[in-house]
């Protein structure tokens, strides 16, 4: 394995990429009891419609994160059962855009490392298996979607977008689950949990070789194909719908204002995008932003109000709300906002402040295993070395910032979602 520093940030990465492709990262922590292991794979509720063997497949909604459910099911049992025994605390999930295993443990690392990587590569399900997990999650996503937080958003994903599968929730639907079963579950795990489209990331005290040792020991010697993947065309970046909005048991309206945003290329161009948005949304709207005062002491808002900016397969938007009784007026405050950071620019010494902390939270970051381990996988996704952050960091500037406000925070890239209590009898 090779060994890279990064001394601006104080951190020893190996890399290795393995002759099935499989590509590792281990991230020393000597001074650390604790160790985990992250097994992700470049598959997520996105990847509905794909290409093997030469044919394009359409797959039901939910299937990534039904999979990740079934793949604990091993022929001698279940391999969270088998991981506790040996004092770890095993988890999984899915994303939009990849799947993750996990475990952190302060003893038998290695034997559990063994246990993860055998039961996520080798399937095993069963007609009956499958069919009693609909139940399951199916029950999963009733208890969901009666949660106003979860339909304020996915309200506003079908009102951003027309085609992306962006707009499907990653859970699916109680109808879309039932068109699963156990050879639709071996072909997507044929497809996508394959070495070249994995990436093994470990954290801790641990010895670099060793792990690339186990992992070649356990996984195929050889990798499938990759994948071909259709994340649908977006005609424009107008919103599919201005609007939506429903009526739930809340105690007052609760608003998602989206800004459909230009995906961001791969490489090094992907990481410069995630923090010039993360860095326009705490200038937008930050808890210390003019606008978040105003509308404070105005009683438009409270300590809910807040957003973020997202990057997905083939799709980016910027997000705010919170609870308020005048939903429109807050979102039209925004996006009157964005217009006049655009035309008059960003006030110099508050940009300074937020850049500061801006980077001081990537850097308080890397005291997150979970954060170090998840980041440096889509890195190698999506073509970067996450730890150079901090020479991508430089290269921003106030005029970056007030591009991207300029050009993607617009009346026309904009939609809203909006949950109203119910009426009174």
């Amino acid at each position: 394995m090779l060994e890279h520093s990064y001394p601006r940030i104080g951190e020893q990465v190996w890399h290795d990429t393995l002759p099935n492709g499989l590509t590792i990262r281990v991230v020393s922590k000597p001074h650390h009891a604790k160790a985990c292991a992250y097994f992700v794979t470049r598959y997520g509720g996105m990847d509905l419609r794909f290409q093997l063997n030469g044919q394009w497949l359409d797959t039901p909604a939910g299937i990534a994160h039904y999979l990740e459910h079934k793949m604990f099911d091993t022929e001698e049992g279940n391999a969270l059962q088998e991981l506790a025994k040996n004092g770890a605390e095993p988890n999984a999930f899915t994303s939009n855009a990849i799947t993750a295993y996990y475990f952190d443990s302060t003893d038998h690392f290695y034997d559990n490392l063994r246990i993860l990587l055998s039961f996520v590569s080798i399937p095993y399900f069963t007609d009956e298996s499958v069919e009693k997990e609909q139940g399951i999650i199916g029950q999963e996503i009733r208890m969901v979607e009666d949660n106003p937080e979860w339909q304020v958003y996915q309200q506003l994903m079908e009102c951003l977008y027309k085609e992306s599968p962006a707009r499907v929730s990653v859970a699916g639907t109680v109808e879309s689950i039932r068109q699963i079963t156990a050879d639709t579950l071996y072909h997507c795990h044929k497809a996508f949990y394959t070495p070249a489209n994995m990436v093994l990331c470990v954290v801790g005290n641990v010895d670099p070789q060793k792990v690339a040792d186990i992992a070649r020991e356990v996984l195929p010697a050889e990798s499938g194909p990759v994948i071909p993947r259709d994340y649908g065309e977006e005609s424009s970046f107008a919103p599919a719908h201005q609007e939506a909005e429903q009526r739930m048991e809340v105690s007052m309206p609760q608003f998602l204002a989206g800004y459909k945003c230009q995906p961001p290329k791969d490489g090094e161009a992907h990481l410069r995008m995630g923090m010039i948005g993360d860095m326009a949304c705490d200038i937008l709207f930050g808890d210390s932003s003019p606008l978040y005062r105003r509308l404070y002491e105005e009683g438009l808002i409270n300590g809910s109000f807040g957003g973020n900016f997202d990057l997905l397969p083939g799709a980016a938007y910027l997000y705010v709300g919170g609870d308020t009784k005048d939903p429109r007026a807050v979102h039209q405050a925004v996006t009157a906002e964005a217009e006049r950071l655009s035309r008059e620019g960003i006030d110099e010494t508050f940009y300074q402040q937020i850049r500061r902390a801006a980077y001081g939270q990537l850097v308080r970051s890397l005291n997150s295993f979970e954060t170090i381990a998840i980041a440096a996988a889509e890195g190698v996704f999506q073509g970067f070395d996450y730890y150079r952050f901090p020479e991508v960091f430089d290269t921003i500037t106030k005029a970056d910032v007030e591009a991207f406000l300029r050009e993607n925070v617009t009346a026309e890239r904009t939609a809203i979602s909006i949950i109203y209590p119910k009426e009174a009898n």
